[in-house]
């Protein structure tokens, strides 16, 4: 049974990285030892890493990074949980997707392996990556990331601001050009928003409601709290 743990940020403004969602974390990892963390989507793998580990000590997890290991395959395959962090999702897919580990984190996340993503590890964990906010600064070979879920997310996910002079295009003008040519749901999670999967149930927690762009509907939103499974 799937245990997939999606957050919109790591850090909130006004606390440290990962601390203002440490109480879901640490329960969700209850019973595990050890994190395997992939720190792809930045360039710095070991300053990352090190920030990682921080955070998972004070909650209580020791936390390997899967850059050290000679064979990341392996390491998925031995994992006790896998952490996925921001940074930017073009690189970190493509990174995944040379290493040929997609179908490896696919297959154990299947298998029971518990799977937490913030923000572009987030993205990396639907469909595909085509409502990510990040510049493509790589090219990846595809689009199709994880597809442990079967929707896609925005991450960050910012409301129009009614009292800014900026003529740009808002994240809803976005996403409903990605409907234009696309069928998947979108799930606009604001910071603060995390959403839990546990098999076939699927919940909205954190502190702010979540947005939903469906195909051909006008979006609606959830409360913190509500039953979201039927988009699973």
């Amino acid at each position: 049974m799937r245990h997939v743990l999606l957050i919109s940020n790591s850090t909130q403004h006004g606390s440290g990285y990962l601390e203002h969602c440490a109480d879901e974390i640490r329960e969700f990892l209850k019973g595990c030892r050890t994190v395997l963390f992939v720190p792809y989507a930045l360039h710095d793998h070991d300053a990352y890493a090190a920030a990682a580990r921080t955070a998972y000590d004070a909650m209580g997890f020791e936390l390997e990074s899967i850059h050290t290991f000679p064979d990341p395959c392996a390491a998925v395959a031995n994992s006790d949980a896998i952490f996925i962090g921001g940074g930017n999702t073009f690189r970190l897919l493509k990174t995944l997707q040379d290493q040929q580990l997609i179908s490896v984190i696919r297959e154990n996340v299947a298998a029971g392996t518990p799977y937490i993503g913030t923000s572009a590890g987030s993205n990396i964990a639907c469909r595909s990556i085509q409502t990510t906010n990040d510049m493509p600064i790589v090219q990846p070979h595809s689009f199709e990331a994880l597809a442990l879920v079967s929707f896609n997310l925005n991450p960050h996910y910012l409301d129009p601001d009614p009292s800014s002079t900026h003529m740009g295009e808002t994240r809803e003008t976005r996403i409903t050009e990605f409907h234009e040519e696309n069928d998947a749901a979108v799930l606009g999670l604001r910071e603060g928003g995390l959403l839990q999967i546990d098999g076939d149930t699927m919940t909205l927690k954190g502190r702010r409601d979540l947005r939903l762009f469906e195909r051909g509907e006008a979006p609606r939103e959830f409360p913190p709290g509500s039953d979201l499974s039927q988009l699973l």
